[in-house]
């Protein structure tokens, strides 16, 4: 890899820790227009920009105002690059299914896993505010899930997280999907009493727990 690609990727990436929309896509029509791999631009560009910026969001240097905009910056880049990948560009993706339970309209918390996730290099399907546990259950075997990611920032809708679980297990099919459940109310212990296979504080934590929970399949392959 030459100079000019790693400036580049540099470039790219400052551009989404300093909330530059105008900025990721000059860098990103440059990488386009060198002719530089648009895969490894968005995954040593972009998707380290968000990292870095989900390592400053961890650190309480930057908010949810902040982590928006370098998201923001980061899908403008991202428009550039895409009709450019290579259909063999990357392995098959890790499949995510993320919402918030019925019950609850509250997505903030959703929105930003949801991104970081992406950035990740997770293929996710986002069904929203206010989903009922049956529609996580179809959807996940609709498109092959790894995880189930379920949100809630009320105690009134956290059975709903249990729910999902249970359903999983009365079909008989628990074992082919990892639940994961996270916001304001949950707890580590109220995942373990519903047999979640993992709880995130935050959104950072949220992807480290994604990739430990994917690592295993992944070593396998």
């Amino acid at each position: 890899m030459g100079q000019i690609d790693n400036e580049l990727f540099k470039r790219l990436s400052d551009a989404v820790v300093d909330m530059d929309e105008d900025e990721a896509v000059a860098a990103a029509n440059e990488v386009v227009t060198r002719g530089i791999d648009a895969y490894q631009a968005i995954e040593k560009g972009l998707s380290a920009g968000m990292e870095r910026a989900g390592q400053l969001f961890d650190e309480e240097e930057y908010f949810i105002p902040e982590l928006l905009m370098c998201s923001d910056a980061m899908y403008a880049g991202m428009d550039v690059l895409k009709p450019h990948l290579r259909s063999d560009g990357a392995a098959e993706k890790h499949k995510v299914v993320i919402g918030v339970v019925e019950g609850d309209t509250h997505d903030i918390g959703k929105n930003l896993v949801k991104i970081m996730l992406e950035t990740s290099g997770f293929d996710v399907t986002d069904l929203g505010r206010d989903i009922p546990p049956a529609r996580f259950v179809e959807t996940a075997k609709e498109i092959g899930a790894n995880i189930i990611a379920l949100s809630t920032l009320m105690t009134t809708t956290m059975d709903g997280m249990g729910a999902v679980v249970r359903q999983l297990s009365e079909e008989g099919i628990r074992d082919r999907f990892k639940v994961i459940v996270g916001g304001g109310p949950i707890s580590q212990g109220f995942a373990d009493r519903i047999g979640a296979d993992g709880y995130a504080v935050n959104a950072a934590d949220a992807i480290r727990l994604a990739r430990a929970l994917v690592a295993p399949a992944e070593a396998a392959a």
